[in-house]
């Protein structure tokens, strides 16, 4: 059996910024300060050595800066779990199950962590995850930039935003990952629900609907680069922004490109995803993605960015003698494909951005942190507090030239058991 929790607080303050005019979805420009709490509660059960089942419950509290809206790149990951207008209240996000046959005749060990009974696993395997859970559960894995509570808060840092991966406004969906693994390189195929409507809280059917994901990770050594190569396809019922753009342009109205949507429409992208530990047995290094989409159809589940790029690393605190502290820094670059600018630059709206005007330029995040942290034994298991400081800077947001810069200061604690 296991059974976690943990609880997560963000204080985050926003700066005023220069804002010659501004629209629905705009930051605001007098800046804003704003707190969230997420709670989650984690179990499983492994009634036998091939199959386990885990179910996780979470409750979002309080609110984003600015709405959440008006940049390319959430600065706190964790209010995807607000979504748009819904209640606060705890709501499921994870029931699935877990199936594995073993490859090989040699077991790895692994510790336990949410989501992750521990004991001993096919080092070579094949595995089967259905249910409900999160895409960003099994793909785009990273160790330095992959965990928005402990690590970066951007979402371009902890995340390939270019990748508009399936999801309801929570960040969760129905669906299944099918995967090889071996210990130096593995293959998964991933296909998910995708929402009803753009940033929407109803999924549709698989053969309406769906998100197909394959990664490749490619894992040479025990500590070494991890490379991590992604393709993907979204069919859903998506608007076009030309077609948007066209339209407006017969009517003389503003576009929108949510009433241009059509069944069976599709978005494709691609993504690179790279890990290179230095020093520390791991604890100290880098990494490097870079995400692309087609940029046609509509921004439909996680943000709205069409070009990504973004570098960092992790530092162990055993430098300074606090072995289990960590500082970590990183820039993202993120762009839009030409008909998105073009459709923002005419007044459209989408569901994160939308100044009224745009004078486009690429959205440039700095972004560092500190975390200190402390463990407490219990029994088996332990109690790890983590504290510290996590600023952002970012140039031409909303990739808007005429707006910003604009700073956001947050302080975040993260207890887990």
């Amino acid at each position: 059996m296991l059974l976690g929790a943990q609880y997560t607080f963000v204080e985050q303050k926003q700066t005023a910024l220069r804002s010659p005019y501004q629209g629905r979805l705009s930051l605001r420009p007098d800046g804003d300060r704003q707190t969230t709490h997420t709670i989650g509660l984690y179990t499983g059960w492994a009634p036998a050595s091939w199959g386990q089942i885990y179910f996780d419950a979470e409750k979002f509290m309080g609110a984003a800066v600015s709405g959440a809206t008006g940049l390319g790149a959430l600065t706190n990951g964790d209010v995807v779990r607000e979504g748009t207008g819904l209640k606060k209240q705890f709501y499921l996000a994870r029931l699935y199950a877990r199936f594995m046959l073993p490859l090989g005749s040699a077991p790895t060990p692994v510790a336990r962590a949410q989501d992750q009974i521990p004991g001993a696993e096919g080092a070579q395997r094949l595995e089967l995850k259905v249910g409900r859970f999160s895409v960003s559960d099994d793909i785009d894995k990273n160790r330095y930039a992959g965990a928005t509570r402990t690590e970066f808060m951007s979402s371009s840092l902890w995340q390939n935003t270019a990748w508009d991966y399936a999801a309801n406004t929570r960040g969760y969906t129905d669906g299944f990952v099918l995967a090889y693994i071996s210990p130096v390189w593995s293959l998964k195929y991933a296909m998910f629900r995708m929402p009803l409507y753009a940033n929407g809280q109803t999924l549709e059917t698989l053969a309406r609907a769906r998100g197909e994901n394959l990664e490749l990770t490619l894992t040479p050594q025990a500590v070494s680069t991890i490379v991590r190569l992604l393709a993907y396809r979204n069919t859903a019922r998506m608007g076009n922004y030309r077609e948007a753009l066209a339209s407006a342009a017969q009517t003389g109205s503003v576009p929108n490109v949510a009433a241009s949507d059509r069944e069976g429409r599709h978005k494709f992208g691609f993504g690179v995803n790279a890990e290179q530990p230095l020093a520390d047995e791991g604890e100290s290094g880098l990494f490097v993605r870079l995400g692309w989409n087609d940029g046609k159809t509509e921004d439909f589940a996680f943000t709205e960015v069409d070009r990504v790029a973004s570098f960092g690393g992790q530092l162990s605190g055993a430098h300074w003698r606090r072995v289990d502290d960590r500082l970590g820094g990183g820039v993202a670059i993120e762009g839009l494909s030409a008909p998105h600018r073009d459709y923002l630059a005419a007044g459209g709206m989408g569901f994160l951005l939308g100044d009224g005007r745009l004078t486009y330029g690429h959205e440039q995040i700095l972004e560092t942190y500190y975390r200190a942290q402390w463990l407490w034994s219990l029994g088996p298991a332990s109690v790890r507090t983590q504290l510290g400081p996590d600023f952002q800077y970012i140039q031409n947001p909303g990739f808007n030239r005429d707006r910003g810069p604009v700073r956001f200061y947050s302080v975040r604690l993260h207890l887990e058991y």
